[in-house]
């Protein structure tokens, strides 16, 4: 079996899927914290001009950028940032390992939006559509 070809072909394709993917989540962060649905107990009733409001904007609208990706590579970019600020935020102090501080997710999301900020959307987006 030749991986190297196999690659070749998909990996482009997995690039928007991955995309599409991180980006349903970090929506879905946002709907959750701004539209009350999925209904998330530890989400409701928050401050939409607190650090956790203002973060559910980003998500929202960065989260559906990033599905339909479009200004993916600017967008990511941001969103690294905001989650990097997530990070160091609300789990590094509460101590050093992210399995023991909760922030897993938060530090996995800031390196696959840096990630796609560097590789780009992928050939599934509006932005590969816009460039033709």
């Amino acid at each position: 079996m030749n991986f190297d070809a196999i690659g070749a072909t998909w990996a482009p394709r997995l690039l928007s899927i991955l995309r599409i993917m991180a980006g349903l989540m970090l929506f879905e962060h946002g709907t959750a914290k701004l539209l009350k649905f999925p209904t998330v107990q530890t989400m409701t009733n928050l401050d939409l001009s607190s650090m956790p409001g203002v973060a559910g904007f980003f998500e929202l609208i960065g989260g559906a950028l990033l599905v339909l990706g479009l200004f993916t590579r600017p967008v990511a970019f941001i969103l690294a940032g905001m989650t990097a600020v997530a990070y160091f935020y609300a789990h590094a102090p509460r101590g050093f390992f992210p399995i023991l501080n909760g922030g897993e997710l938060a530090a996995l999301y800031c390196f696959a939006f840096l990630y796609l900020a560097a590789a780009g959307p992928g050939p599934w987006s509006l932005d590969a559509q816009r460039g033709k």
